[in-house]
């Protein structure tokens, strides 16, 4: 009778659609979390955090699979054409979706409709820099005085057109009431060398690729682009505090699954991304890695893109960044 009724429950399991089972068998397989930068860097850092914790709570590996080239697009196209069984997801920038669609005349994937959300998952807030060595300045208004009163004008160091550094930068000049140049390198270490020569005189980048030269001196911290201090650098102000009210325009990170994801399953790596998230210690050492934390639902994190997108814009806008 046993084995009679297993046989006719079989089918009825099996017509089941993978919404009504995942939430119990998945994840069953490793999943893959796709990262559009090389490894090394603070997005390829975190990601392994994440994945190290998520294997340790769900059972299965969390693996990290790099996919570089094209501002992270070709990362975030391989996610979009995934299928949708809860294997594949990826660490998205804010910057795939907000600013890239404003900076190349078609994208290879729909930002509003290629993707399920599951969690916001960290900021990495910026700095407003300036070498110590070549300019006197040790407020944001001071920076302001003595760039509008000197003869050269002053520059101010990116890793490209179009990234939020970039942005940040032209939009702290823009909001201070200075002209400044922009100059792009390869990356924050070639801006933190032509600061340190007296080449260019600020950036607002990264505050994780910063904080060592900070500490030792050589760079002077004006301003966080964040609503509150960072608790590494307490004696530096916010931008609001340092005259700039909503200057809260710091990179942040999601993780995203193909579009038709069951919600089961994005609402278990929801969840379980905001428990090990809220872990203290795990706070403390990210925070030491220059990144906060967050997490979130997938609806906060819609409704997040959604407040930031006319932000950004305007931002793009005031940089003078053309779409390629």
């Amino acid at each position: 009778m046993l084995h009679r009724r297993a046989m006719l429950a079989t089918p009825f399991l099996a017509a089941l659609p993978l919404e009504g089972r995942a939430q119990a068998a998945w994840p069953d397989r490793p999943v893959r979390v796709l990262v559009g930068f090389p490894p090394g860097g603070s997005l390829d850092v975190m990601t392994r955090l994440a994945c190290d914790q998520m294997s340790r709570r769900l059972g299965q590996p969390f693996v990290v699979e790099t996919r570089t080239g094209a501002s992270g697009n070709i990362a975030v196209e391989a996610i979009a054409r995934a299928a949708p069984d809860g294997t594949t997801i990826g660490t998205v920038s804010m910057h795939n979706l907000l600013i890239n669609p404003l900076l190349f005349k078609k994208l290879p994937y729909d930002p509003g409709n290629d993707f399920a959300w599951i969690s916001a998952m960290w900021d990495l807030p910026n700095v407003a820099v300036v070498p110590a060595e070549h300019v006197p300045a040790r407020s944001i208004a001071e920076f302001a005085a003595w760039a509008r009163a000197r003869p050269g004008g002053v520059s101010y160091g990116s890793s490209g057109v179009g990234t939020t550094i970039h942005l940040s930068g032209s939009y702290l000049a823009s909001r201070a009431g200075f002209e400044a140049q922009h100059v792009s390198f390869r990356g924050g270490a070639q801006t933190i060398t032509a600061m340190l020569s007296g080449d260019i005189q600020y950036a607002v980048d990264n505050l994780a690729t910063y904080v060592g030269v900070i500490q030792e001196g050589r760079m002077r911290a004006l301003a966080v682009t964040l609503p509150e201090r960072w608790p590494a650098l307490p004696d530096v102000p916010t931008m609001a505090e340092a005259g700039l009210a909503d200057f809260e325009v710091s990179p942040w990170h999601m993780w995203a699954a193909p579009r038709g994801t069951p919600r089961a399953i994005v609402d278990r790596l929801s969840a379980e991304v905001r428990a090990a998230w809220a872990d203290p210690a795990l706070q403390q050492r990210s925070i030491g890695m220059g990144a906060r934390l967050t997490g979130s639902t997938p609806e906060a994190l819609a409704a997040r893109l959604a407040k930031e997108r006319p932000i950004w814009a305007e931002m793009v806008r005031i940089s003078g960044a053309q779409p390629e």
